[in-house]
């Protein structure tokens, strides 16, 4: 009997060779002990083999119960686990494959280049609020609105869409992002894209605008107005990833998704929220932005 058992051992032992497809199962695993290999052989070819292993509480338990120690059992667990669990190393921030962890942001997928990728938006933030329609509140006498403005610097977005309806990706909280979600998300309030606002700017000189509130005799109202709300549908594609896309064609022009934090102010500022806006803007462009901009109001 302790003669066939060598025999055995070496046989499996053989097997392990390179030019061998071999994939370890916990059946495998209790041949190899039951055989008489010790601990640390089994453990070794645990290591350098594939394997297919049943790491359920109930298997373990079944496991230890058949006599397999507690390190060869560790060995599987971490065998069998680690490519379940292990979270990339790297981020990608121009992956076109929405599975592939990005650094949060917001990205532009230009799917129209021969090289598909994505092009992350940075964050522009307003600082200035501008008021309009002031002569007609007052003569009036705050029954016609006046209006407040968010603006932000330059003519024209660094994203350029060539398309009418460009499809973008929110990275929020997601595996890999070592901590720094928190930091780009205001502390990690913003989990969705239904908390931003898609907007269309009128071009100035050397600026955009776009109207985040209003201020009458019966009140101030903060935040976009549904009127200037371009809608867009989204929906998670994983954990903390979303793809969004405008549910109309987007005339030529300049555009952002608004996301503002209210935190207080004097009347109809639509308060801190004005002033702290964060926008990430985007052009699209089809060669007819100067009629496009004509029609905003």
């Amino acid at each position: 009997m302790n003669k066939l058992r060598v025999m055995l051992a070496c046989a499996l032992v053989s097997a392990a060779g390179p030019l061998q497809a071999e994939v370890l199962t916990n059946e495998s695993v209790l041949q190899l002990v039951e055989v008489g290999l010790g601990d640390e052989a089994v453990v070794a070819k645990i290591g350098n083999s594939e394997n297919s292993f049943d790491v359920s509480t109930d298997a373990l338990i079944a496991l230890r119960k058949a006599g397999l120690s507690s390190a060869v059992i560790a060995k599987m667990i971490d065998a069998g686990s680690a490519p379940l669990t292990k979270a990339p190393s790297v981020l990608s921030i121009d992956s076109p494959d929405p599975r592939v962890p990005h650094p949060a942001g917001v990205y532009l997928l230009a799917d129209w280049q021969d090289d598909p990728k994505m092009q992350v938006i940075n964050a522009t933030t307003s600082n200035q609020t501008k008021t309009g329609g002031f002569l007609g509140y007052m003569v009036t006498g705050g029954l016609a609105s006046m209006s407040f403005k968010t603006v932000i610097p330059n003519a024209q977005a660094r994203a350029k869409a060539p398309v009418r309806r460009p499809v973008f990706y929110f990275y929020f909280g997601q595996p890999g992002a070592n901590g720094e979600v928190g930091a780009f998300w205001l502390a990690g309030t913003v989990s969705s894209p239904a908390e931003f606002s898609l907007v269309q700017f009128k071009v100035k000189k050397d600026s955009r605008e776009a109207k985040v509130g209003s201020f009458n005799i019966g009140g101030a109202k903060s935040g976009v107005m549904d009127k200037d709300r371009i809608p867009f549908t989204y929906e998670m594609v994983s954990p903390g990833v979303f793809k969004a896309q405008p549910d109309i064609d987007l005339e030529a022009g300049e555009y952002g998704f608004l996301y503002s934090s209210s935190t207080g102010g004097g009347p109809g500022l639509s308060g801190g929220g004005a002033t702290t806006a964060r926008i990430f803007d985007f052009s699209v462009d089809d060669g007819t932005a100067g009629q496009a901009n004509k029609k905003v109001s």
